[in-house]
């Protein structure tokens, strides 16, 4: 297939490529600067421009752009830029995709987005057809987000929209910050630590991200999540043995509320999320547990 990605040099996109090309795919690069390879391609999503006869001839277009979700939580200039760096590429690759649908195309639309589209929702098993609560930061950006790929959807194109859950990696955040802590005694638990953490393993996101690409019968939201979700107690507990420590304290939540501002309620709300469209789609996980994600995590 010929597949092209935009957001390809992040941690996400460049383990997506990599793998891509393993498989024998055509894999092309949507790059702001001035593209000089061959599998390169400038855009420009501020400016809306991107070659339309790129996407019209792509079997899949996947949007993986954005900018970095860990920053300071009380700058309005962070924020904004977290949502516009989304929203914006989004609604341009999905308008381009659209465009291509019109004119008799069948490019599919892959576009990333986050499990924190659901927002707080306790111990209830939170499924892809679950509402979206709250006004949290991550929440209120992933309903902008997940909107601006309407207009490929309202064409008739392919949409898969990725629900991501944290990526647990030992190159990747949260898991980079952590492992220090964690090695030296000093991991902790959120809060009371019952709140549900959903997260996935880097080989998962990848060969779920494939199997939705490859699937020409997949469209609407999936949960990017493994299956058993954890606690952040079950997380904190899990990662300490798999670094041989114990992990025994705790970051009260009213110090939490304080420090992360608008992120507070992403670190403190409860996400007991299933991947049941995944599964219906006919993926396999790879690691279902937190054990096992975190195993594969330190092992790559």
């Amino acid at each position: 297939m010929k597949i092209v990605i935009a957001g390809s040099s992040g941690f996400l996109g460049t383990a997506l490529r990599r793998s891509l090309a393993l498989q024998g795919h055509d894999v092309i690069r949507l790059v702001r600067r001035q593209g000089g390879a061959a599998d390169e391609s400038t855009w420009d999503p501020y400016a809306g421009t991107l070659d339309q006869s790129l996407v019209d001839s792509a079997d899949v277009v996947v949007n993986l752009a954005g900018s970095p979700t860990a920053g300071n939580p009380h700058s309005k200039s962070w924020a904004r830029e977290l949502r516009e760096s989304r929203v914006t590429t989004t609604a341009v690759l999905a308008e381009a995709v659209a465009r291509s649908q019109q004119a008799g195309g069948s490019t599919a639309f892959l576009a990333g987005n986050g499990i924190s589209y659901y927002g707080d929702h306790g111990d209830e098993v939170v499924r892809e057809d679950a509402d979206s609560r709250g006004d949290a930061l991550l929440t209120e950006v992933t309903r902008d987000w997940q909107a601006a790929a309407d207009p490929a959807r309202e064409a008739g194109a392919r949409v898969c929209i990725l629900r991501t859950s944290p990526v647990i990696d030992r190159a990747n955040p949260p898991l980079k910050q952590m492992l220090p802590l964690f090695k030296l005694g000093l991991g902790s638990r959120l809060g009371d630590g019952r709140q549900y953490f959903p997260i996935i393993s880097l080989r998962d996101w990848v060969g779920a991200t494939t199997h939705l690409a490859n699937d020409a019968e997949s469209s609407g939201a999936f949960n990017l999540c493994c299956p058993e979700v954890p606690t952040n107690r079950e997380f904190t507990d899990a990662l300490a043995d798999a670094v041989g420590r114990r992990a025994r304290l705790a970051a009260p939540a009213s110090v939490l509320k304080v420090a992360a501002g608008r992120m507070a309620p992403e670190i403190l709300g409860s996400l007991r999320t299933e991947p049941a469209a995944l599964r219906e789609a006919g993926y396999t996980f790879q690691d279902d547990n937190a054990r096992e994600v975190i195993a594969s995590a330190l092992r790559r």
